[in-house]
């Protein structure tokens, strides 16, 4: 199936959902539409590294973990890749790795593969449920989730967990970083407020997504944004995904976007902006449900990063 077809298919029920009905949407944490601009120098120094992990993991298992991806995998020499998995499909590609060059053991997560509809089915069931309270110990009653996106979640939850734990007891890190795009970056904060709530406090974790959905309900932002200080979403103009599925059915999107307006297609730089609050209407939330680009989803997104499995090799 052509990609932006199957990535279609995946929006279609989100959007028809989107359609008024009648139910009063839930009070939103918006803030000014303020916004400030994002340094090239915070783009290289905290964006670009994400981003070549969750671009990696869309690579095949084997090629990823002897760093025999091609151009993706040559952006992470020095990483050691101590687990990875996943069948591309039900349970997402994924990794856990050390990386020197940021002190970090890194978790990455796979995206939406727009050609395998195992993976889009995980985005299609679109109802909220309570999280999973022996995985999230400190969730509060009220606090509700995707249920696609917590059982894909739920699949390597333990498996991530018991290797950052030896990862990090055996590289002496103190800092986890959890990455991913689409999919995977909803399974991302997943895993980093798991790991917030399951690792000692002397832990420190980090999380940057790239095109991430709405992943739960106000509460779940609320908590996310409680937990998780220094949090990054980054939303790439007009790509749809950041604003699905819609608050009208209870979502709402975690604090800490950052939002690229604008990318010179002959230089790839990118003009980026942060953009305070849950749902700023400055950045992303802007977006109308009738102004679909996928391309937007895919990339490029800064320095000619863009995901998928088209940039790995056959």
């Amino acid at each position: 199936m052509h990609a932006s077809l199957a990535l279609l298919l995946f929006l279609v029920p989100h959007l028809i959902a989107a359609v008024p009905t009648g139910f009063a949407p839930g009070i939103s944490a918006r803030s000014s539409p303020s916004t400030a601009a994002v340094s090239q120098d915070v783009v290289s120094s905290e964006l670009t590294r994400p981003a070549f992990h969750a671009r990696a993991v869309y690579c095949s298992t084997a090629s990823v973990t002897a760093l025999s991806c091609g151009a993706p995998c040559q952006a992470l020499q020095g990483v050691n890749v101590i687990t990875a998995g996943g069948d591309g499909g039900e349970t997402p590609r994924f990794y856990i790795a050390t990386d020197p060059s940021i002190q970090a053991v890194v978790v990455a997560h796979q995206g939406t593969d727009p050609e395998n509809l195992l993976s889009d089915a995980n985005d299609v069931e679109i109802a909220h449920v309570t999280m999973n309270t022996t995985l999230f110990p400190g969730a509060a009653k009220g606090v509700e989730v995707h249920d696609g996106f917590q059982a894909t979640q739920g699949r390597t939850a333990d498996l991530v967990l018991s290797t950052v734990k030896s990862a990090l007891s055996s590289s002496g890190f103190k800092t986890v970083l959890v990455t991913g795009h689409s999919l995977g970056a909803a399974v991302a904060v997943l895993d980093a407020t798991m790991l917030k709530m399951q690792l000692s406090s002397d832990i420190s974790i980090k999380s940057v997504t790239f095109g991430q959905p709405r992943v739960g309900n106000q509460a779940f932002a609320n908590m996310v944004d409680s937990l998780l200080s220094g949090f990054v979403r980054v939303t790439n103009q007009h790509d749809i995904v950041p604003i699905v599925p819609p608050e009208l059915l209870g979502y709402e999107q975690v604090s800490g976007e950052i939002h690229i307006t604008t990318v010179d297609s002959t230089t790839g730089v990118a003009t980026l902006v942060s953009c305070p609050g849950q749902e700023n209407s400055n950045c992303a939330d802007s977006n109308s449900i009738l102004n679909v680009s996928i391309a937007n989803h895919l990339g490029p997104y800064f320095n000619g990063i863009s995901f998928g499995a088209a940039a790995c090799p056959a």
